[in-house]
């Protein structure tokens, strides 16, 4: 079993997928983050209709786990999560490498495989997180260069954000996310 670090991070994880705040992430949630993240982006119809189709792919594939959208309670997040962390931790790891990779993907706009800090609030207000100031501050703890990060320091911190039980080391996304994102 997860030890009660990695738990209350798995919990703040949920929260932040929740974008309706109604305590279950649901089909509304990818709805509302698809339909924000299209019009908060200004994309044209081709671009909206592409990033729409992707951002779904990655609710049902890495939240949903191929459950077709039923209702997540925290609860069977978090059993789901402690059970896949139990049975293979390397397996754990690759697959929460791989859902960063995934929608960092879709985040980077421009395919340059860096983020910047548009990109990056965009997506978070598209998420239902619109603390602007919270937003900005959590970008900033990645210490961008010249106003842009890598899609791999990002990925590489969420990653050991959702499988570190170390609790002596830095989280931004912890961090982040207690302060108000």
């Amino acid at each position: 079993m997860a030890n009660e670090f990695l738990m209350t991070k798995w919990r703040l994880w949920y929260q932040s997928l929740d974008v309706n705040h109604d305590k279950v992430i649901s089909l509304d949630d990818v709805e509302e983050s698809r339909k924000k993240f299209s019009e908060l982006h200004h994309l044209s119809a081709e671009e909206k209709e592409s990033t729409m189709k992707s951002i779904e792919q990655w609710w049902e594939k890495y939240i949903f786990r191929g459950s077709s959208g039923q209702e997540i309670t925290q609860e069977q997040f978090l059993n789901r999560l402690n059970a896949e962390f139990k049975s293979n931790k390397e397996k754990f790891i690759k697959d929460k490498r791989d859902c960063f990779s995934t929608i960092l993907g879709v985040i980077d706009i421009n395919h340059d495989k860096f983020i910047d800090q548009d990109e990056f609030v965009l997506c978070f207000r598209a998420y239902g997180h619109e603390n602007l100031t919270a937003d900005t501050d959590f970008f900033n703890a990645y210490k961008p260069v010249d106003g842009k990060v890598p899609v791999k320091v990002i990925v590489d911190s969420w990653t050991d954000f959702l499988s570190s039980e170390d609790s002596s080391k830095e989280s931004i996304e912890k961090k982040a996310f207690e302060s108000g994102v």
